[in-house]
């Protein structure tokens, strides 16, 4: 069950999504949750406390366990299935680790890579101009292999015809989001560099 946090001001800690809790799980409080994380086994370590978008009302972490690639959680006070069903649909918000161990270890978050310009890496594969702005990180995709940057084009390229012979125009390409393809990230200069393969970013 949920508890009110009356001592923290949520609007000093900053929360991202972790996971949104799905249906109930047996008859003694525990539920599904669909992962939006890549660190659930600290995430749901018990004791660890979970948020809801207001920063305001606390999960705490009793217990979790996996079972065929589905993570299932006890929350403290949710200790039935009628009390587990209630919480369908909740989403989980934890707070963001610490920045400089982030960097330190070569981790990011989303929203620290959108917004970004992208531009060919030095000595690139395609022995284009190093430094040449390809475009700007609009959003981050997460598949099920990785995840991907998507990039909205400097310029639109035609990449060919429909069946109408109306011209194909690419607007976006998306990149892996690999360090062999994505060398360097700089926040501080809102720039990352890529060394694409050809083909992979339309008009290069």
């Amino acid at each position: 069950m949920a508890e009110q946090n009356m001592h923290d001001d949520p609007q000093q800690r900053e929360l991202l999504r972790v996971a949104r809790i799905g249906r109930a799980q047996g008859l003694k409080g525990e539920v599904n949750v669909r992962l939006y994380t890549d660190d659930p086994e600290w995430r749901f370590e018990p004791g660890s406390v979970l948020y809801e978008s207001d920063g305001d009302t606390e999960y705490i972490v009793e217990g979790s366990r996996v079972v065929k690639d589905r993570w299932i959680i006890k929350f403290e006070g949710t200790d039935d299935r009628t009390a587990a069903e209630a919480l369908n649909g909740v989403e989980l918000y934890g707070e963001a680790d610490d920045p400089d161990e982030m960097l330190e270890a070569d981790e990011w978050y989303p929203k620290d890579l959108i917004g970004l310009e992208a531009r060919l890496a030095d000595d690139n594969g395609l022995g284009l101009p190093a430094g040449q702005v390809v475009g700007k990180v609009v959003d981050v995709i997460d598949s099920p292999a990785q995840s991907l940057l998507k990039i909205r084009l400097v310029a639109p390229v035609v990449t060919g015809q429909n069946s109408k012979g109306e011209d194909v125009v690419e607007t976006t390409a998306l990149v892996p989001f690999v360090e062999e393809i994505v060398p360097d990230i700089d926040p501080d200069e809102q720039y990352l560099t890529i060394d694409p393969p050809g083909g992979l970013i339309p008009g290069l």
